[in-house]
């Protein structure tokens, strides 16, 4: 372990198809006199001339001999952002380097292989062969117990000494993964039919949050959506919420792998509230409509998700809770995920993290109607669709999750989120 991370990269990716990563291009990270740092892009030429060569994103890597270059969310392109680790990933690498504050490319370079998407990162030019061994599932208990002990230790110090049984704990949590989907303790495990992405519980959450989750997945399928997989098993006497990897395709030969970019990354957007003006459902479904192969569809689908989350007080929708994916050659939007209600206190008023109409982020009924057509959606088509899921949402949420194993109490503490009195009442000028 060095104490700075290189300057430089490069950048594999796993073509459709294939389970092995072949090298795509060199990704280089520097710091200007001013301290603004800039990354740095170029395909292999050797890659380029591949027959079945892919772009890394739809947005701004399209396949080119030229070198690209952005200032720009730390000067780290948009679609290696999403590869690189989230919030719990990072956590863990920083408790791993003994560093506060690693660097992004620290991150890229200390994540393991269950990344999000098709991209890897290394220092040498042949990229490692793909890691064939994960986490089973019947060791769930042992992971639970490691992701605890980190999630509970809020100041950890530097590994090593007489922190080598906390260094040892990280280490394997490191082996386990760093994966996608926010800051709850998390890890990615595999059982016959493939990997699946493990979340647990937190002592700090308000309800059972598995069995929540799990609950509004369903909900959301019975509302139409395209949702990811999920299951919840028991695990020493705990919940944890199982939802299938839907960018990993299991063989005999290994994984295949989609790749995968964010609407942060569409939108190209900073993953800050003081960037938010770019946050937008309205904006997200024309880079829909430019990128995906069936554009009407997956706005369609977009639109049924946007008004999914105001129905259930889903707050937490920003833009890394939103993709598109790549099995092939063409992009889609990806199963929905991360749904979650909430239960603000106001009853007149619930915003979305992202705008969805006229009035900005009001999840009212008609600010959902009010930019249709911006989704490919006759105006009588639009409100046919929101009529019938608030219908079903107000209908169905409590017998949906009491079949999830959702107890009374934490049904009663969930009530306010769906379809919230004010969705309908009349709006303010």
């Amino acid at each position: 372990m060095t104490s700075e991370a290189p300057g430089e990269c490069f950048v594999y990716i796993t073509l459709p198809g294939e389970t092995a990563p072949v090298t795509a291009g060199r990704f280089a990270l520097t710091v200007d006199r001013r301290g603004v740092p800039e990354g740095r892009f170029v395909y292999g030429r050797s890659y380029l001339e591949r027959p079945n060569a892919v772009a890394l994103d739809p947005v701004e890597l399209k396949l080119a001999p030229r070198t690209y270059a952005t200032v720009a969310m730390g000067g780290v392109f948009g679609a290696l952002r999403d590869a690189s680790p989230d919030h719990w990933g990072r956590r863990v690498i920083q408790r791993h380097l003994g560093k506060a504050q690693p660097g992004e490319m620290d991150y890229l370079l200390h994540s393991p292989d269950d990344r999000a998407g098709a991209l890897g990162f290394g220092l040498h030019q042949t990229p490692p062969a793909p890691r064939r061994s994960f986490n089973q599932t019947l060791h769930l208990a042992a992971v639970q117990r490691i992701a605890d002990a980190l999630a509970a230790d809020e100041h950890l110090p530097p590994t090593g000494g007489a922190d080598e049984a906390g260094h040892d704990q990280v280490e394997k949590l490191m082996l386990i993964g760093t994966s996608m989907g926010g800051a709850r303790p998390k890890a990615v495990v595999e059982d016959d039919d493939g990997l699946w992405l493990a979340k647990f519980n937190r002592p700090d959450d308000a309800w059972n949050s598995a069995r929540v989750e799990h609950a509004m997945l369903t909900l959301a399928r019975a509302c139409g959506l395209l949702t990811a997989q999920s299951r919840v098993v028991e695990v020493a006497g705990r919940d944890v919420l199982l939802v299938k990897r839907f960018d990993r395709e299991k063989t005999q030969a290994g994984y295949r792998r989609a790749r995968m970019v964010s609407a942060l990354t569409l939108l190209r957007a900073e993953d800050t509230y003081q960037a938010r003006d770019k946050w937008s459902y309205v904006l997200l479904a024309e880079e829909v409509r430019r990128v995906c192969s069936e554009p009407a569809a997956h706005a369609a689908e977009l639109f049924r998700r946007m008004c999914f989350n105001a129905l259930i007080s889903n707050v937490d929708d920003h833009p890394r809770n939103h993709a598109v994916m790549a099995q092939a050659a063409d992009w889609k939007l990806s199963p929905a995920y991360d749904l979650t209600p909430a239960v603000p206190v106001s009853l007149e008023r619930r915003d979305l993290a992202m705008a969805c109409g006229d009035a900005g982020r009001f999840a009212h009924a008609a600010n959902l109607l009010s930019q249709s057509a911006r989704f490919l959606l006759e105006a009588a088509q639009a409100r046919a669709m929101v009529d019938a899921m608030e219908a079903q949402v107000r209908g169905t949420w409590y017998a949906t999750a009491r079949a999830a194993g959702v107890s009374e109490r934490d049904c009663a503490r969930i009530a306010p989120a769906f379809a919230y009195p004010g969705f309908r009442w009349a709006q303010q000028p």
